[in-house]
């Protein structure tokens, strides 16, 4: 990546040795002021330079300079002589140098003095001054830069002292305060290299809760190598010199492991508190001594790095009462579990991983040593960090790694050897972790790398409990380790971890492993005569194999083997399919997807089978040619294994829970004894299009699927069926009643009978449903009794044909929030609203037969969305329909009998909530003032209305973003519009003569302007052939104000990205490296960054010539420009470019595609080109030969340059441009247009305010 900085602020200091250098005039303060500020630093453990000799001479020693040069904080004391002494002088010299080279920060103290007679050198300070002048009568420059040392520093921001300010030892108190903020400050400079950690540390400082008097604990957890340790100790360095005693023990898993190593922490931690290193504590315990007394009396920040044991915790922090309030306790540990004995859940820190962008950085400072990487070595760069995923430890390793990597095939060798072989450091760091965990989770954890990545945990714990391990509380162990993460219900393991893992069960060899998931390792065994006794667990991809042959699969002899996972291929060539197959009697887990047989194996016994899944399979009529003794199954799913027409016998699988028979379109008929089935909760038999009876359901059973099938009629045992939450009969359309039992399911939430269609009554719904949804059935009314389902919230009538209207208390359901009524086609009226609904939100009445609207809507109070499109018959609409003053849909389109809407009445609240308004296709010839000047408005629809103008109130409308005017065949007038308007369509305004400038409001609303990424504009007029020349002129003199306000605010908005880019990249790539012209797109390559190569804005207009305010003109299809110098500046936004097309009247074109081929040519001869297309939609009518097109467009000068250092230094060096436009049309065919004439338009930030001045004038 390319750094961020033109020039560097400050050269790269010595590096730092001292905290704070002193300046200051012994005979005056060595003694006395100057000894008490020493004093109070060190104690603070502020590493502080005092020379302490005696002034000689005129010289100062080197050794002086270089500890001025080698601190971050210079203190200069002035007092009464320290203008007396050259050597005081000379100090200050160099000291301010520093400030200008280095940034040294710089405090002044005027310490009995004025801080005006040292800036105006008044008093002793003058006196000395010329007593200097007669003594350097040859060194006036010399004594010139003293004085002007003198006042620069007298006017920077410091203390004074005097007897008016209080004690000295308050004074000294404040002074070491603002230092200490100045060090914790300056610490980010510190953190070089450790990208995105200074977030980190304010999370963790704001836990500390350093304003509190209580002990605290702060626990840091997080997996091996993403940064713990080094995260502590920076907070430790920060945030140590606020207490009297602090204690960072490292590596207390591993001393604890060593014979006494505990005690030894133990004492250690005593005595760096107390700073007693004649503490000896023989125990493992402090007890009641008067070691506990003086802990209790010494505040101390502790830390506790790379804990996993309680244990440790015990001996090492013991109760809260053993340090003094006010003591913070920090634990880092791989092992959340341990945490959370001694720490507070909301006080435990999870280190996350380093997003995308830092890890680029970080692994580029390794990489590269803060150089720039070039283009070729970009994407594999980010190929090896989506690899690493942000673990810091493993980013510096592997960047390390390819730091002496010459070539990019080097690079790209030993990326592929990393995959292949990763690195020991990194095994080795993160195996840790695994060595700690006990049996059950170690089996575990290999499991999930092997084979269960990114699954459902809940399906996953189901596999391990078949496989003999104890899921729920291993897979806790492993969360709280850091080794797997849990996200929405998935496993995610880093691919590092999963790798690791893989690695460890491939450390044996192939014989004597329990696990297979390489493909090639399976074919092997599978090919292998001998016996596999160990193997226990299989995952094989078949495709993997499509140079291997494997006519017959012989997993029998691996008599140990219970879970057995195959994706088989379909359809894929070169793979060899098997035709016979042998399975072990050890199968507890059976996964086949595609299974290419025609029945198991009549040798393969499953007693103990607790899953079977073999969905797409090839099965034929049966499953087993016998029956079987499956008396362990629990799981069976036969998914759309079309073939199958009878159920397995699963009379003796007494232990079933779920059945899965979806998609089995051939089977007829489901078992009787289905009912004896007691623990089946789940039985899913949708699709099954064969089916039209249905046995009695067991007891227990609480989801029945059978959506799409051939059901007629529903037992009643399954309709009045207590245990049912889910009933899915979804579109059963030979269903033509339910059960009348007073019973009714225990169905909760969503009740479903859509697509119905032979269903036209039913009784009463279920009590508990929030949700019903009776779409595309034959219902003619809905039962009243549905105003006792309280809680209901959602009704969907949708292509209910034969529903004419609703029962009156409907409006009962007050719980109610969506009501969709849309393509009821003979619908004819809502019933009165007597009172307010404050829930309903959401009304659908499109495609009824509603003729009216009744007043009584303005009771729907709380209604955002109303959509009335296609109400063909819809006449009237009240007045009342204002008062919906949260509404923000209104949707009128394709009511052709509408011709008028009432006038909003100057005692209503308004439509003060509207968004969007469609009135497409209406009758209506006016728009009430009151609606499109709305504040809120962003969607106005007009098209093929006749309305003959648009009230001037619409320029208030200030959000406006979208105008369609399209085939307003009577509109004749346009008037100004609101500045923000993004899109506007009035094409086929065949009428339309007048257009209003909206230059005013576009430079007034200038600053308004929103910009995002992908924005586009256009602006349409075309087929508006009455457009007299005032209007054309002013459309044309609004597009050079929309691209020049688009263009600008492009160029705002990617300034911006970059800075913040850089912002992020500074404390990470020496300045040094940065060069502004190397930080372009290479760098800036974002998702915003793709959006930006989309933002355009482009107008139509019908008309014959370029508009006057393109600079470069040309007949025909191209046009060349001779560049001027330094054309390519820091403000150049681009070419706005314009066209000329002619048409064949006889083809109209309902859409365009226009080429631009640049070639750019250098002044030393080297060329580049590039071809960007615009696509436009378009209709252009028969009487309309010609149209004028302008457009700018921000992506031509972002693309990569091969050979080039960037496109920014390429751009530079080029002196001119060709240009070639070609315009093909589509309609029925495609064809190419005549390119009349063609202008570019070189567009500069600079011009924009001249081009806004002009239009004030």
């Amino acid at each position: 990546m390319n750094s961020s900085s033109s020039s560097p602020p400050f050269a790269a200091p010595l590096e730092e040795k001292y905290d704070v250098f002193l300046s200051f005039r012994g005979e005056d303060t060595r003694d006395t002021f100057t000894s008490h500020l020493h004093a109070a630093l060190l104690r603070k453990k502020i590493e502080t330079y005092m020379d302490r000799r005696l002034e000689k001479g005129d010289n100062i020693e080197p050794a002086l300079l270089e500890a001025i040069e080698k601190s971050k904080i210079s203190v200069v004391i002035f007092s009464k002589n320290y203008a007396s002494s050259t050597w005081c002088l000379k100090e200050l010299v160099h000291i301010l140098e520093c400030k200008e080279r280095y940034g040294q920060i710089v405090i002044p103290i005027f310490y009995g003095i004025d801080p005006s007679h040292v800036r105006k050198q008044q008093g002793t300070y003058a006196l000395e001054g010329i007593q200097l002048k007669k003594r350097f009568k040859g060194s006036r420059d010399e004594v010139v830069n003293w004085r002007a040392a003198l006042e620069k520093a007298a006017n920077m921001s410091g203390f004074h002292h005097s007897s008016k300010t209080g004690t000295a030892a308050d004074f000294v108190e404040k002074v070491v305060q603002d230092i200490l903020t100045k060090l914790n400050r300056e610490s980010s400079s510190d953190l070089k290299g450790l990208v995105g950690i200074e977030r980190k540390i304010e999370k963790i400082e704001s836990l500390l809760c350093l304003s509190s008097p209580c002990v605290w604990c702060v626990g840091i957890w997080g997996m091996a190598g993403i940064g713990k340790t080094t995260l502590v100790d920076a907070v430790f360095h920060r945030q140590s010199s606020k207490f009297e005693g602090y204690c960072f023990l490292a590596n207390v898993k591993e001393i604890s492991e060593q014979t006494g190593g505990l005690n030894q922490l133990l004492n250690k931690l005593v005595r760096k508190i107390l700073k007693d290193k004649y503490i000896t504590i023989d125990t493992l315990s402090i007890g009641q001594t008067s070691i506990q007394a003086r802990l209790r009396r010494t505040k101390a920040l502790i830390v506790l790095d790379d804990v996993n044991a309680s244990s440790q915790l015990e001996v090492l922090v013991g109760d809260h009462d053993r340090f003094c309030q006010g003591s913070r306790i920090i634990i880092t540990a791989r092992d959340k579990g341990v945490l959370e004995e001694k720490v507070d859940n909301e006080k435990i820190y999870e280190v996350e991983g380093l997003d995308f962008n830092e890890a680029l950085q970080l692994f580029h400072s390794h990489a590269f040593k803060n150089k720039s990487p070039t283009t070729d070595y970009t994407q594999l760069s980010k190929a090896v960090v989506e690899y690493v995923k942000g673990i810091p430890l493993a980013l510096k390793v592997m960047g390390s790694s390819f730091l002496r990597c010459k070539s990019k095939q080097e690079w790209e060798d030993q990326w592929n050897k990393l995959k292949r072989f990763p690195s020991e450091e990194i095994k080795k760091a993160l195996r840790v972790s695994y060595d700690g965990l006990e049996a059950n989770e170690k089996e575990i954890f290999l499991d999930i790398a092997c084979f269960h990545k990114d699954e459902n945990v809940d399906d996953v714990k189901r596999m391990l409990y078949i496989r003999g391990f104890y899921g729920e509380i291993g897979i806790k162990v492993l969360i709280d380790r850091s080794l797997i993460s849990i996200w929405e219900e998935w496993i995610e393991m880093h691919d590092l971890l999963q790798e690791m893992g893989r690695a460890i069960v491939r450390e044996q060899c192939i014989e004597e492993r329990s696990r297979l998931f390489i493909a090639e390792d399976v074919y092997q065994v599978l090919t292998n005569s001998q016996r596999a006794a160990t193997v226990q667990a299989i995952f094989f991809d078949w495709s993997k194999i499509e140079k291997l042959h494997l006519n017959h699969a012989n997993f029998e002899k691996m008599y140990q083997l219970r879970w057995l996972r195959v994706n088989y291929p379909r359809f894929q060539k070169n793979i060899t399919l098997i035709d016979s197959l042998d399975l072990p009697n050890s199968l507890s887990y059976l996964e086949w997807e595609r299974y290419p047989l025609k029945s198991l194996p009549s040798k393969f016994s499953p007693e103990n089978l607790v899953e079977l899944h073999m969905p797409f399979s090839e099965v034929g009529a049966k499953l087993w040619n016998k029956d079987q003794n499956l008396i362990n199954l629990k799981v069976i799913s036969l998914r759309s294994c079309y073939d199958l027409t009878e159920v397995p016998n699963l009379s003796r699988s007494q232990k079933i829970e779920w059945i899965d028979l979806y998609g089995c379109h051939r089977l007829v008929e489901i078992p009787s004894y289905f009912k004896y089935l007691d623990k089946l909760t789940n039985l899913e038999l949708g699709k099954c299009r064969e089916l039209k009876t249905l046995p009695d359901m067991p007891c227990n059973v609480e989801f029945l699927g059978l959506s799409r099938t051939a059901i007629e009629e529903l037992p009643s045992s399954v309709w009045s069926h207590e245990k049912i939450s889910e009933l899915d009969i979804r579109y059963c359309r030979d269903l033509k009643s339910l059960p009348s039992s007073s019973r009714k399911p225990n169905v909760s939430g969503t009740f479903s009978l859509c697509g119905c269609k032979s269903l036209c009554e039913f009784p009463e719904l279920p009590r508990n449903t929030t949700v019903v949804d009776l779409s595309k059935t034959g219902i003619k009314e809905l039962p009243s009794s549905i105003k006792f389902v309280f809680g209901l919230t959602t009704i969907k009538l949708v292509a209910c044909k034969s529903l004419v209207s609703l029962p009156m208390n409907i409006w009962n359901l007050k719980s109610l929030e969506s009501l969709d009524l849309s393509r009821c086609s003979n619908f004819q009226h809502l019933p009165k609203i007597s009172e307010p609904m404050e829930h309903l939100e959401f009304l659908n009445l499109s495609g009824t037969a509603v003729e009216e609207l009744l007043p009584s809507v303005g009771n729907l109070v709380a209604l955002q969305y109303l959509d009335l499109h296609k109400c063909k018959n819809l006449e009237v609409v009240p007045n009342s329909i204002y008062n919906l003053s949260n509404l923000k849909t209104l949707w009128f389109n394709g009511c052709s009998e509408l011709k008028k809407l009432p006038p909003v009445l100057i005692d209503q609240v308004g439509l003060v909530s509207l968004e969007a308004l469609n009135l497409a296709k209406c009758s209506i010839v006016e728009i009430p003032d009151g609606l499109v000047c709305l504040t809120s408005l962003q969607y106005l629809n007009l098209r093929e209305t006749n309305i003959k103008s648009i009230p001037a109130s619409i320029k208030h409308a200030a959000h406006l973003s979208c105008l369609f005017l399209t085939n307003c065949k009577s509109l004749e007038s346009l008037p100004e519009l609101p500045p923000l308007l993004q899109h506007l369509e009035a094409h086929g305004c065949t009428s339309l003569k007048t257009v209003s400038s909206s230059s005013t409001a576009l430079a007034q609303g200038w600053g308004e302007y929103i910009f995002y990424p992908g924005l586009h504009e256009n602006y349409i007029f075309s087929s508006c052939t009455k457009l007299d020349q005032n209007a054309q002129s002013n459309i044309m003199v609004d597009a050079q104000l929309r691209i020049m306000r688009m263009a600008i605010a492009w160029s705002k908005f990617k300034e911006e990205q970059i800075e913040q880019a850089s912002y992020d990249s500074d404390d990470d790539y020496d300045s040094e490296d940065y060069d502004s012209d190397d930080y372009d797109s290479d760098d800036y390559d974002s998702e915003e960054n793709e959006m930006i190569k989309e933002t355009s804005v482009a107008i139509t207009c019908c008309g014959y010539e370029i508009p006057n305010w393109f600079s470069h003109q040309s007949e025909g299809s191209s046009i060349n420009i001779k560049l001027p110098p330094h054309w390519f500046s820091s403000d150049f936004l681009g070419f706005a470019l314009s066209l000329v097309i002619a048409f064949n009247k006889d083809h109209p074109r309902l859409f365009m595609l226009i080429r631009c081929k640049y070639n750019f040519k250098t002044s030393n001869g080297e060329s580049h080109e590039i071809n960007r297309p615009l696509y436009l939609h378009t209709n252009i009518g028969s009487s309309e030969l010609h149209q004028v097109y302008v457009w700018w467009s921000n992506n031509v000068f972002e693309e990569v340059v091969d050979g080039a250092q960037s496109p920014t230094a390429f751009y530079k060096l080029v002196t001119e441009v060709y240009v070639d436009f070609s315009v093909l049309g589509f309609a029925n065919k495609q064809e190419e247009l005549e390119v009349e004439k063609c202008g570019i338009c070189l567009l500069y930030a600079q011009d924009a305010e001249s081009i806004k001045k002009r239009i004030f004038i």
